[in-house]
């Protein structure tokens, strides 16, 4: 943990790539009760703007924090807390079948109560698509306390 001020400012490289089949798509949009054509009616999508079925934006969002472990491992830490997100944007649909990874540029690291509280910016990208399909500023606390002491009243889900 007392290496973490030092990625201020440096980029964390690209991560390892997840495919987005139509099987993961249908299960998402199970679990968020997101059932638009675009992303499960594999026919209709066809005939769609895109010619085939698109993942949900925050399918691709909710990769986050797979791609960004793949970059970073913290391994002296008590509690890692995904604190939150500020500026989110989904630049270009993911089409059924690509692969999805992501860049981390770590933009700022701040002491928090317990720990450091880590900000990075991820640019998602898709095979065969030549603009970002996301960027996202994603905030992550990392604590030594693990009384929670750091994690603030908003608390957050553990990475």
């Amino acid at each position: 943990m007392a290496e973490l001020p030092e990625l201020a400012g440096k980029s964390l490289g690209a991560s390892s790539r997840v495919l987005i089949t139509q099987e993961r798509i249908n299960l998402f949009a199970d679990a968020t009760n997101d059932h638009q054509w675009i992303h499960v009616d594999p026919d209709r999508a066809r005939s769609g703007p895109f010619g085939t079925p698109i993942a949900h934006g925050y399918l691709t969002l909710s990769l986050a924090v797979e791609l960004f472990s793949h970059l970073l491992d913290v391994t002296d830490c008590a509690q890692v807390i995904n604190y939150g997100l500020d500026r989110v944007r989904f630049p270009a649909p993911v089409p059924v079948d690509s692969s999805v990874g992501a860049v981390a540029d770590v933009t700022s690291v701040e002491p928090c109560a317990g720990g450091y509280q880590l900000a990075a910016t991820l640019t998602f990208d898709a095979q065969g698509i030549d603009r970002p399909v996301c960027v996202a500023q994603m905030i992550v606390r990392y604590l030594g306390d693990v009384t929670g002491a750091g994690a603030g009243a908003e608390g957050g889900n553990r990475a």
